[in-house]
């Protein structure tokens, strides 16, 4: 081919890449004028109102679960939250934004690996699912632990990653201080330490929960009470990684306490009082009042240096969650036979009554589930906004496993055969490309014709 014969086609060609950098190779064929993306849809407020975020909070507006919201009255590496307002009743609420864009909070894989409730996947990929998983596994935790004598605020509505709650404050909207910014009389902390260790059993032996990040920054202090906040990352008994986490809250809680000059306990005395079950023959209600009337009989230990080295080892020892973790089975038994069965630190743990244990229990351990894909755009934007108080909500944002793990397996086959079937009669009467094609043209030219 001459010089000649490329110049005559030059005009018939398009070597611009533009449209294909600027919208992407698939938009730019189909001619799509309004698939770009820029920063301006992805811009936050406060580092969480982002677009998508407004109009969650606009959809609140409308349906009545508030109707106004005020200023920012607190701030954290996974949300923000705000103070709303009802104005009939009146009532002042807490909405929980949690963070989509900004992700500052980058260490929750450690909190959900090995958890059962998270054993489908957490959609690690996709940013927007993952903090929506987790704002409903904060959900599930606080209902858990307000049907016991633990003061959370009560939860209220979740819709995708924002969730309302009880405010907790005055009158005015001004909110209730953390523990560490509170002004307490010196004389009530040894009240308020036993009264703490309480909730952390309760915590352990009622809602099956372990808090993670317990310490002062965490804690509220309304009407003269701790009260506990930021439950997202609080892990089951079967986490690989709760022991360690038990005992990490021992050390914060003492830190803070010791700071205030109180006689605290041992970590290792603690942490059996948490975790020991209480005997068959005993009552031993797990209320707030009944287990601080127990830690007030229970006698301080002197601190000395050797106990402060034996709780720095105590905080790294291996702690063994079932039988089949236990590495030395020879030694331990011989430490029974011997009558040293308090040096097994695992002696009240593996102590679980298994005929006493049923999974249908008044706390819902539902999966938390998503699927690991990149983009979310075919996500429902008008999703109902649900009452978590509703018997229907665990049932929506949760899959039946075992009603999919036990379905009749030739009952299934017979499902998909249908949906072949139902899918090929579709194709038969579906147009083909080139007709929808020369359809198009022809109705282009038309158009062209007539202007």
């Amino acid at each position: 081919m001459s010089a000649d014969d490329v110049s005559k086609y030059m005009d018939k060609l398009k070597i611009s890449d533009s449209d294909f950098y600027r919208k992407g190779t698939r938009a730019s064929k189909m001619g799509l004028p309004n698939s770009t993306t820029d920063k301006s849809q992805r811009a936050t407020q406060d580092q969480v109102l982002d677009p998508r975020t407004r109009m969650i909070l606009f959809r609140m507006l409308n349906k009545g679960v508030f109707d106004d919201i005020k200023g920012c009255i607190s701030t954290g590496k996974e949300a923000n939250v705000y103070r709303a307002l009802i104005e009939e009743p009146e009532q002042q609420l807490a909405v929980k934004v949690y963070k989509t864009a900004i992700l500052a909070f980058k260490d929750r894989e450690r909190y959900v690996v090995g958890e059962h409730r998270f054993r489908f996947g957490y959609s690690k990929s996709n940013p927007r699912k993952m903090v929506k998983l987790w704002a409903e596994k904060e959900t599930r935790n606080l209902k858990r632990i307000f049907k016991t004598d633990i003061p959370v605020p009560k939860p209220l509505h979740l819709n995708k990653h924002v969730l309302v709650m009880e405010f907790l404050g005055t009158s005015e909207g001004y909110p209730s201080p953390k523990l560490k910014d509170a002004i307490i009389d010196p004389q009530k902390y040894p009240q308020l330490y036993n009264q703490l260790l309480a909730y952390m059993r309760i915590m352990y032996q009622e809602c099956r929960l372990v808090h993670s990040d317990l310490s002062e920054y965490n804690i509220l202090y309304h009407e003269e009470k701790l009260w506990i906040i930021d439950v997202s990352q609080s892990v089951e008994h079967d986490h690989p990684m709760s022991l360690e986490f038990l005992r990490m809250d021992i050390k914060n809680v003492n830190d803070y306490f010791r700071k205030r000059d109180v006689e605290v306990f041992g970590e290792r005395q603690i942490f059996m009082f948490i975790t020991e079950k209480p005997k068959p023959d005993t009552e031993w209600p797990e209320t707030v009042g009944y287990l601080t009337s127990v830690l007030d009989d229970l006698p301080h230990l002197e601190i000395t240096d050797e106990m402060k080295s034996d709780d720095a080892v105590f905080r790294e020892v291996y702690i063994p969650r079932n039988l089949n973790d236990v590495f030395d089975i020879e030694g331990d038994v011989e430490k029974v036979i011997d009558g040293q069965t308090d040096k097994l630190v695992y002696k009240d743990l593996l102590g679980v009554n298994i005929e006493n244990y049923n999974s249908s229990d008044e706390f819902d351990s539902e999966d938390e589930s998503g699927e690991d894909e990149e983009s979310d755009e075919g996500e429902p934007e008008n999703e109902d906004i649900t009452d978590v108080w509703n018997e229907e909500w665990g049932k929506k944002h949760s899959k039946n496993v075992t009603e999919r793990k036990f379905k009749d397996r030739d009952a299934n086959k017979e499902r998909k055969k249908l949906v072949k079937q139902d899918k090929k009669e579709k194709r038969s009467v579906k147009m083909k490309k080139k007709d929808k094609k020369r359809l198009v043209s022809a109705s282009k030219n038309t158009l062209k014709k007539k202007s």
